[in-house]
């Protein structure tokens, strides 16, 4: 054991268990060794073995080679009970049911984690959407609505340490200067609401409004409209019914 280890600190082992899973659920798919190895950075007899342990445990899984690895069943299990134990989540159901018939379009309840937000729950709008919308999957804090509402939650110094001063671009509308993003939380702030303009995925507008049960808020309510059939009134109706679900969920989780 090493000193740092010894005095409280955190464990090797089990850092580098929680970064090859991590590393895992961002990169879905079967991966050869070299390519794992090449990613975290380990040296590869303490990877195999690793690997080799969390395959046994069936927290990775190999392909019929035996050769590539992914993301084993028991990464899901974990997944679907903290969804499930949830209190939040479980009461913004009824909300996003409602919030889904009133616009027509797909919704979603995410979650700020760091410089991402993770979709907690969503309902699919009828016509289908190119982007794929499904619980887990982690969305950059800067280029997107419901990103930009909670950032906007957590003050300007708060933000100016949390980002880079240059972002990545995702599309050629993504805000990619933070002092630009700065100022732009400033009118979410005033507005009540914010706005994806294709910054995330070209083609489509979002808007996302925070659920206050906590201060700073951490979880927000969107809903994804393709620009293309994007009219004055039903984007109207879409801020409207956003702020009527928030308020909603806001009764609903009044205790939590």
């Amino acid at each position: 054991m090493s000193a740092t280890e010894s005095a409280g600190g955190p464990v090797k082992s089990a850092v580098r268990t929680v970064e090859l899973l991590e590393y895992f659920a961002g990169s879905p798919g079967m991966h050869a060794l070299a390519a794992v190895q090449e990613a975290v950075g380990y040296p590869k007899s303490s990877l195999y073995m690793l690997l080799r342990t969390l395959v046994e445990l069936g927290w990775v899984e190999t392909d019929a080679t035996g050769t590539r690895y992914g993301i084993g069943v028991r990464a899901l299990l974990v997944g679907t009970s903290y969804i499930d134990g949830d209190e939040a989540v479980a009461a913004a159901r009824p909300a996003l049911d409602r919030l889904s018939d009133d616009t027509t379009e797909t919704v979603q309840l995410a979650r700020l984690d760091g410089t991402s937000v993770v979709s907690l729950a969503t309902r699919r709008a009828q016509h289908h959407l190119r982007p794929s919308t499904r619980v887990g999957r982690r969305l950059p804090v800067h280029s997107t609505a419901l990103g930009k509402v909670l950032l906007a939650e957590l003050g300007d110094d708060r933000v100016r340490t949390l980002l880079p001063e240059v972002l990545p671009a995702y599309t050629p509308h993504t805000i990619t200067d933070r002092e630009r993003l700065v100022d732009e939380l400033a009118a979410v702030r005033e507005l009540g609401y914010a706005v994806d303009r294709e910054e995330n995925t070209l083609g489509l507008r979002c808007f996302a409004v925070t659920v206050p049960y906590r201060s700073p808020a951490r979880d927000a309510l969107s809903c994804s409209v393709p620009a293309a059939r994007l009219t004055p009134a039903h984007e109207q109706r879409v801020r409207d019914a956003l702020v009527d679900a928030r308020d909603r969920l806001t009764l609903a989780t009044r205790r939590l």
